[in-house]
Order: structure tokens, then sequence, then C-alpha cells
């Protein structure tokens, strides 16, 4: 049944600025479930997520403080296909748990707008989980750039990562809102607002 709380699916493609976006809707007042810190609370130290993936893919995908080390198994699974399902195999199921709990709770409590952002909303089928879709586009070459200068990948290793995960068009084809944030930060938080306007009826 549907409730008076809207809930708003963010993603797009890597290095696109999905943070920034869900961020600014939370300093507007929406609540934020973000996808990326619930796979990080499944594979926590001493958790059932983080020992299944120790048992997949070795003891070398930890720290030395025994977290796992999202990098090292990051630069496995961007370039092998079958580690990177057997890794959503064991995490996916985990988040999406956490997900609908978290995201009921908020709808429960009335807030208006509640956001999940979601880099993997699509390929995980969890737009089922939200009324609306918002992609954040960015331009392929600052797309790059930015991914370079953020994880200290040189340029192959950075277009390897965007070629491995579902091409930006077809983010954008399945999309209710879009932002783009090619053009800055500034710019981007203006589309924010403008949008925040739209779904709450509330002023910047």
């Amino acid at each position: 049944m549907r409730t008076a709380t809207l809930i708003l699916g963010i993603t797009g493609s890597i290095a696109s600025g999905k943070s920034l976006v869900a961020a600014a809707f939370a300093k507007h007042g929406a609540a934020l479930v973000s996808a990326d810190l619930l796979a990080r609370e499944v594979v926590a130290p001493g958790s059932e997520g983080l020992k299944r993936l120790v048992v997949r893919f070795g003891p070398a995908i930890l720290s030395s403080d025994g977290s796992l080390d999202r990098e090292r198994l990051a630069r496995i699974v961007f370039v092998d296909s079958k580690a990177r399902a057997a890794l959503e195999k064991i995490t996916h199921p985990a988040i999406a748990r956490l997900a609908e709990e978290r995201l009921a709770a908020h709808v429960a409590s009335g807030i208006p707008l509640v956001v999940y952002e979601a880099p993997l909303l699509f390929e995980v089928g969890a737009e089922s989980r939200v009324d609306r879709v918002l992609v954040v586009r960015i331009a392929p070459e600052e797309q790059l750039r930015r991914l370079m200068q953020r994880d200290g990948l040189d340029r192959a290793a950075a277009q390897q990562r965007v070629t491995a995960q579902m091409s930006q068009e077809e983010k954008l084809a399945r999309a209710d809102y879009v932002i783009d944030n090619s053009a800055g930060v500034a710019a981007t938080l203006e589309q924010v607002d403008r949008l925040w306007q739209r779904l709450t009826g509330e002023g910047a």
C-alpha cells in the first residue's frame, strides 16, 4: 500500500557523484540509507559475511587488523566476473535484508522523503524497493579523471572498472529523474535544490 513517504533511489555509474547528491538531500532533511554503508556493515570484523569472504577468497583479502581490505578485494573482482559473482552472492542478500529493515523503519516514522543510495540499484533488482529512481550522470571523460584521482588508478585500470559495470546509458534510460554532475558541485547542488522542491513542495 502506498504511503505518504516517498522512497527515492539514487544510483549512477562509478565516480559519478552519487554520495554528493545523496548527502545534499539528507542536508535538506531526507532520511538516508546507503547501500555502501550497509555493505561495510555486513562484512565488518567478526561478521558472518566476512568469514564467508575469507573462505572464498583467502586471508589475503584481510588487512593487518583483521578487517576487509576493500581495495585488495576490488582488484580481484573487477578483473574476474566469476569472482565478482561470488562476492555478490555472499553480500547482496545480507545487504538487501538490512536495506529493507532500514527503509521500513523510516517509512514508519512518517518522514516525507527517504533516499536510498545504491550503486547497483538496477543490477540487483533493488528498484523494487523504491518509488522513483534518480540517476546521477557524469561526462565519461570527467568520470575517468575523478576515478583515477580518487582511487589512485591509471587510465586503463579506471576504464576497466567503468566497463565492468552496467553502462551509464542503460541506467539513464531507466531513470525517473537525472542530475548531471559534470559541471561541478555548485551546479549539482542547484539541481538537487530544484528536485527537492519538486518532490516535497518545500523551498530550498
